[in-house]
């Protein structure tokens, strides 16, 4: 939401400081000024524009500096990932499998046989 904001803020600075840089005259303008293009009527009086124009760019131009520098701390800063739902939900533990009950006198499946199956003939095969 702070990232979202800054950037709203930067591009309106960097707006303001191209409109306030196309209203103010060069250095050459003074040539205009024959043709009725004269300060001496306008609002801000013959040299008040271009100290209230200065001024409002200097000021958005530290902001934009300022907001650059902020907007480049926060990019570089380690973040922690955010989490999901499904990202909570894989970390909790699941219930342990309920024990299997047998019957008393079965045997599981995978058991050995007790005895070896008798050999031919009637006779057991040696014990080790």
């Amino acid at each position: 939401m702070l990232h979202v904001f800054l950037l709203f803020v930067q591009v309106i600075s960097a707006l303001c400081i191209l409109v306030l840089v196309m209203l103010q005259r060069g250095k050459g303008a003074e040539a205009g000024a024959g043709f009725g293009a004269g300060a001496s009527g306008t609002v801000f009086g013959a040299r008040g524009a271009t100290t209230a124009l200065s001024r409002a760019t200097a000021i958005f131009a530290a902001v934009f500096m300022v907001n650059s520098l902020v907007l480049t701390y926060l990019a570089t800063r380690p973040q922690e990932q955010t989490k999901t739902l499904l990202d909570i939900a894989g970390q909790t533990q699941a219930p342990a499998p309920a024990p299997v009950t047998r019957p008393p006198n079965s045997t599981p499946a995978s058991a050995p046989r007790s005895a070896p199956p008798s050999a031919p003939g009637g006779t057991a095969p040696p014990q080790k």
